[in-house]
């Protein structure tokens, strides 16, 4: 089993790396596709990861993270393909994605702002419009 690489992104401008002894593969029976082995090979792949004990992380990363899983554990199941070595790597490339997204910071939040003066205008303009041309549909009247 190799290091899992997590490509860069926002909040990890240089990527990180976890090492292969912090993920723990399990491997089972898939209930998906296989043909006639389906019920011999363990091709269903589960991935755990622990956010609390990681020596990748930094603080501020394993406080990020913590707040997206607050039991500190992450864990993947994949059986989307028929041979475990395709389960192994959907599973974690689904953990580097899962990782990037919660690591990245939250965005920067909503300045308020007003309409201009010209804006408010234009709408109350075609209010105007909009109510003249409704009275025209009324009874002609003589």
């Amino acid at each position: 089993m190799r290091d899992l690489h997590v490509p860069a992104g926002p909040g990890l401008p240089d990527g990180l790396v976890v090492p292969a002894t912090e993920l723990v593969e399990r491997f089972s029976r898939s209930p998906g596709p296989g043909g006639q082995s389906v019920n011999t090979t363990d091709s269903r792949v589960e991935l755990d990861y622990d956010v609390r004990t990681s020596s990748a992380l930094t603080e501020a990363q394993r406080a990020r993270a913590l707040r997206r899983w607050p039991d500190g554990r992450i864990s993947i199941a994949a059986s989307e393909h028929r041979s475990q070595h395709r389960n192994r790597v959907a599973a974690r490339e689904r953990l580097a994605d899962l990782l990037r997204e919660a690591l990245a910071p939250p965005p920067p939040p909503r300045r308020p702002t007003r309409p201009s003066r010209g804006a408010r205008e234009r709408r109350l303009q075609a209010k105007k419009q909009r109510a003249q041309t409704k009275s025209l549909r009324g009874r002609v009247r003589d």
